[in-house]
């Protein structure tokens, strides 16, 4: 982190600190160092849509919506709350998260390829009995592939509502082809190619889809109790209404979450919130990007 002397934006670089910290954990600089400045052929170029969409801010918005939206498959979310740490060590799920995704993004693709190979492994070991008594494995396609779905369609919708420059449709069909590249080398199955395909693969899932107590408790953790000093809940509680404002109405429902303070939140003032959020990131960003 630089260090600067103009009081606005020695804040700016605080915030951005704080919050780069708490996204990409204790080594996130020295992470993003790697990511970065390594040289070596990447799996996507430059100025690429997959790229615009994972170096917005939007994506904090768009990643709370994908583990809402996640928790709704039983066995998808039985893993998590087995395996996952997920109430006793929240910042280094996200940490862990966001590094792969910084990974498979932005770095060569040598070391793409050994975080991808790294996530396998755990997947692999990753393995139970759900309430229900149906068995789950984590590197099960089936199930990777509603991970994926969830995800690509919450980054993209959030992009779309809150990026700095949505995508056009063809842009946004490469993403969806681009970030399957990625979801196939985890090793899912069935993988969209377009924004059409993305919608009809999501739907595909709804019959499977419930809101187990694990989900409702996935839920109330993520917007009622975040693990967040008292300064930062209510910038995080606008990130989060915009989350469930995004939210297909199905999904809302399942979880029970208050559609009207998603509704009147989740617009103008989620946008406000990642307007934020992006103000403090850029203070120690990389040309512009989160990582």
């Amino acid at each position: 982190m630089s260090v600067v002397t103009n009081p606005v934006e020695r804040l700016r670089a605080r915030v951005g600190d704080a919050l780069f910290m708490r996204v990409a954990g204790p080594g996130g600089y020295e992470a993003r160092d790697r990511i970065h400045l390594t040289p070596g052929p990447r799996w996507f170029p430059p100025d690429s849509p997959i790229r615009l969409v994972h170096g917005d801010s939007a994506t904090f918005v768009g990643g709370l919506r994908a583990l809402l939206l996640q928790s709704l498959h039983p066995l998808a979310m039985a893993g998590v709350a087995g395996h996952s740490g997920y109430r006793g060590d929240p910042w280094g799920r996200l940490a862990r998260t966001s590094t792969f995704l910084g990974y498979t993004t932005f770095a060569t693709a040598e070391h793409a390829q050994e975080m991808v190979d790294r996530v396998r492994a755990v997947h692999a070991r990753v393995r139970g009995k759900a309430p229900d008594g149906r068995t789950y494995r984590a590197s099960d396609p089936h199930l990777l592939t509603w991970v994926h779905v969830a995800e690509a369609d919450s980054f993209l919708t959030a992009h779309q509502r809150y990026g700095v420059r949505p995508l056009d449709p063809a842009e946004a069909d490469e993403y969806v082809a681009q970030s399957g590249r990625v979801a196939r080398a985890l090793g899912a199955e069935d993988v969209p190619e377009t924004v059409a395909e993305l919608a009809d693969r999501l739907a595909s899932y709804r019959d499977e889809l419930e809101a187990t107590p694990a989900a409702l408790d996935t839920a109330r953790f993520l917007l009622r109790e975040p693990p967040l000093p008292w300064s930062a809940r209510a910038p995080y509680r606008l990130l989060a209404a915009g989350a469930v404002a995004l939210l297909p109405d199905w999904a809302r429902a399942e979880l029970g979450v208050d559609t009207r303070f998603s509704r009147v939140l989740g617009g103008p003032a989620g946008g406000v919130a990642v307007r934020a959020v992006r103000w403090g990131m850029d203070g120690v960003s990389r040309e512009g990007r989160r990582w």
